[in-house]
């Protein structure tokens, strides 16, 4: 009988689309949210990294979406966790390495924020005392950025997008006696 389950849940895959194979309420098939909460990875940065639209991300988290292995490691590469993590298997939540990396992640970023927004060079210094330190445990922590405070950062090169919007003329030109 189960069998049968089976192949009726694969012809619906093949007919439906990816995301409607398995009906709600049905085992969960993946962790893809629980691991990017973990990791500190807000969903608009997978939108802009994919360059996929947020609601279509939000479905493919659903623990009972069934994703293509083409989506399954785009979300590894953001993420930047084995595929084996993301994947539900009885036992721990993440492999030990995993949850490790994701908490020294965090703590980096909050040095990193504390050193940014203080104001005493002492406080400076001891939150670069423990940068140093950090990094010498996880050398690739040195990448990691502070936690945003509000909105999106920008290097200096990038521009915002009211950069890219063209304005007609007119609107500098126009009596405003109209």
């Amino acid at each position: 009988m189960a069998t049968v389950e089976r192949n009726s849940r694969i012809h619906r895959a093949r007919h439906a689309g990816a995301n409607d194979a398995y009906p709600q309420g049905s085992s969960p098939l993946h962790r893809i949210a629980a691991v990017r909460e973990q990791q500190g990875v807000s969903l608009r940065t997978v939108s802009r990294q994919l360059g996929i639209e947020m609601r279509r991300l939000k479905s493919q988290e659903s623990e009972t979406a069934d994703l293509r292995l083409s989506d399954l490691y785009a979300w590894q590469s953001v993420l930047d966790v084995p595929v084996a993590d993301l994947l539900v298997e009885p036992g721990p939540p993440l492999s030990r390495p995993v949850l490790e990396r994701a908490r020294l992640v965090r703590l980096m970023k909050t040095v990193m924020a504390i050193r940014e927004q203080s104001t005493s060079v002492s406080i400076q210094r001891l939150a670069q005392t423990m940068i140093d330190q950090l990094t010498e445990i996880m050398p690739e922590l040195k990448d990691v950025g502070p936690w945003h405070s509000v909105g999106q950062r920008r290097s200096l090169e990038e521009y915002g997008r009211a950069a890219e919007r063209c304005l007609s003329e007119d609107l500098f030109f126009r009596s405003w006696t109209d």
